[in-house]
């Protein structure tokens, strides 16, 4: 074993959390806001007969670019020589990267345009997602990352809330809303970026050819049984997710006819965040005292279809309400166990970052097939009660998917 691939055993302090947290809020604000409110409502104002189709395409194009980038940037972040580590120089340099797409984004004024700059969005926070999501099995000993995982999962709610919240009410502007996410970006990544407990590979470490790494994307989660079935469960969690969030500002307007949907969205994400904030932490911390992560998993599998199917049945403001509060609840126990148990799935040690850049893909993956299937069953239907019961479908999928891995219980 070497300095870089031997199991962490110290703790990790609340400074290092609150770095890492920020740096995922920086990034989660960067890639979510948009999708939920600057995105649909630029795609609608440049053609608004065909923003359904237009914006699946749209982010269609982007996950697909997102499923090369994040697993090929983790392996070039696990084989990083510089004085400054493995991971710090890749988040700024992917930081950059996205807050110049953002930047872009908001001068845009074509559907081509629109989906050029997302795609380099989309490009520096995969990137960055590589570099970020390694830090855990790289700093935080197997005992504390339920913990930490919840920690750095809420950002994601948070992002939602204070992003929207931004964009909608106190710089309404698209322009200077994307504008405004670039900054926040690059002002919280800083942290983390000046942290210097990243550490360095030594010089006289051997690194495995380039090419044997990135064929190890496919044979290193084909050949551990366990990351594929966690992959999966993840997969299906995650495209239920992007199924049923990715139409919202849409539903709200076209099915519940509410006046102001981008303000009812933020109502439905501040709900979201209520629950994920009630439950995530306690979750991480009873996983880490119990050292049980599936059936975590599994109930919160439940929680998210059982959010889904309210939503799809009920079609008005009162079930919406009611789905994100159980939406979020559900979700909370989800990204505080699941990030934990993956890193102690993982193959291989020596290339953490590279394989968290090929799970990353049952994130970025569902966001490919959910404007295609979403798309589909809405036009076939003509409503939304389907598509809702197929994300149902697809979280309990996730559900059953857990229950096969053996490394963790």
């Amino acid at each position: 074993m070497t300095v870089t691939t031997d199991e962490p055993l110290t703790p990790v302090r609340a400074r290092w959390i609150g770095a890492l947290s920020a740096a995922t809020l920086g990034m989660s604000i960067a890639v979510l806001t948009p999708i939920q409110v600057l995105l649909p409502l630029q795609v609608e104002s440049i053609d608004p007969a065909a923003k359904v189709a237009n914006l699946g395409w749209i982010t269609t194009v982007a996950a697909l670019v997102s499923i090369v980038v994040c697993p090929v940037a983790g392996a070039l972040s696990d084989r990083t020589r510089s004085r400054f580590g493995r991971r710090r120089p890749w988040i700024l340099g992917s930081g950059l990267l996205c807050a110049a797409g953002l930047a872009a984004l908001g001068g845009q004024q074509t559907i081509i345009g629109v989906a050029i700059a997302w795609v380099v969005v989309q490009t520096g926070t995969n990137a960055m997602y590589a570099a970020l999501s390694a830090c855990v099995p790289d700093r935080v000993p197997v005992r504390q990352r339920g913990l930490v995982s919840a920690f750095i999962g809420l950002p994601l709610p948070l992002s939602l809330i204070l992003g929207s919240f931004l964009v909608t009410k106190v710089v309404p502007g698209q322009a200077a809303g994307y504008l405004l996410l670039a900054g926040i970006l690059l002002v919280l990544i800083l942290p983390l970026v000046l942290d210097r407990s990243d550490r360095p590979i030594p010089d006289g470490e051997p690194l495995p050819a380039l090419g044997t790494q990135l064929r190890g994307m496919v044979t290193g989660l084909l050949g551990s049984p366990d990351l594929l079935w966690a992959f999966g469960c993840r997969f299906g969690i995650q495209l239920a997710n992007a199924v049923g969030t990715l139409y919202l500002l849409y539903y709200l307007r076209d099915v519940v006819h509410d006046p102001d949907p981008a303000g009812a969205v933020f109502v439905l994400i501040v709900l979201y965040t209520a629950g994920i904030l009630l439950t995530s932490v306690p979750a991480g911390r009873w996983s880490d005292r119990s050292g049980k992560r599936k059936p975590y998993v599994i109930v919160s599998s439940v929680a998210v279809a059982a959010a889904m199917v309210v939503l799809g049945v009920g079609e008005s403001w009162t079930s919406a309400l009611v789905a994100a509060g159980l939406l979020g609840a559900g979700y909370g126990v989800y990204i505080a166990v699941d990030n934990a148990l993956i890193t102690q799935v993982l193959p291989s040690a020596g290339d953490r970052a590279r394989d968290l850049g090929v799970v990353n893909l049952a994130n970025t993956a569902p966001q490919a097939v959910a404007p295609a299937v979403a798309a589909g069953v809405i036009s076939i239907s003509g409503g939304y009660l389907w598509l809702y019961l197929l994300a149902a479908a697809s979280a309990l999928l996730g559900a059953l998917l857990i229950r096969p891995v053996r490394a963790v219980r």
